[in-house]
């Protein structure tokens, strides 16, 4: 199984990521809308790196969501957001998928607040958008682990469940995708992995059966970390 390592977003220059690591999940896409041009540069500059996205927060996040603080040229509406099945979600989704295709990225991230409780629409929603020419990813976070028969409803439709192998066990398929925010509870950003969670993590990893799994750091220490998981699990 070919394992990808590298972080969300860049806290290096993009050279070192590019030189270094294996992927980077842009998160200027979560705050904003993508722009075309530059999801372009990106991809001929570095046309053999892996790229994922993390996908707009119009999309998951409430319209009271403070992050919107960061967004500019789009205001949230009660019909956007929370994966609600709504013809603004679809066509804002659509216009997503729009402009981030010059990028060609392998995975687009859907991550929900830990408010967002497990509503059978959420089912419906992924439904609607998986299959359309990009693998799916979702994070669920909170609330909506409440209902874990409705993760693996989602998940039956292809969508990639994302977790930290640390904390959750994966469910079995073809792509994994892991996101690190660091020990213990669901966030601990200033958490700097140790050379015994790494190898843990190696060893979870190792013993899954698939075609690729995405490793993404995203705490405080996250290129270090992510740079000695790709020595540990490559065998350096």
């Amino acid at each position: 199984m070919e394992v990808l390592v590298g972080t969300c977003g860049f806290p290096k220059s993009r050279r070192q990521i590019y030189s270094t690591l294996d992927v980077a999940e842009l998160q200027e896409t979560f705050y904003n809308m993508p722009n075309r041009g530059k999801m372009q540069a990106l991809r001929e500059e570095a046309p053999g790196f892996h790229f994922t996205v993390k996908v707009f927060q119009g999309l998951t996040h409430p319209a009271d969501s403070p992050t919107f603080k960061r967004t500019k040229g789009f205001k949230p509406t009660e019909r956007h957001g929370l994966l609600k099945p709504t013809e603004e979600n679809f066509q804002l989704w659509n216009e997503f998928v729009d402009s981030v295709a010059p990028l060609r990225p392998e995975v687009l991230v859907f991550q929900t607040p830990p408010s967002l409780k497990p509503e059978p629409y959420i089912y419906d929603f992924f439904a609607s958008v998986a299959g359309a020419g990009f693998k799916v990813a979702w994070e669920p976070r909170g609330e909506t682990y409440k209902d874990p028969t409705l993760i693996e409803r989602v998940a039956s439709l292809g969508v990639v469940i994302v977790v930290d192998p640390l904390k959750r066990a994966p469910l079995r398929g073809g792509i994994y995708y892991f996101r690190l925010h660091g020990l213990p509870g669901e966030v601990n950003y200033r958490y700097k992995y140790t050379d015994d969670d790494l190898r843990k993590l190696a060893e979870i990893i190792k013993s899954l059966e698939g075609e690729a799994a995405y490793v993404l750091f995203n705490n405080v220490y996250m290129f270090d970390d992510a740079r000695r998981f790709k020595s540990i699990i490559r065998g350096g």
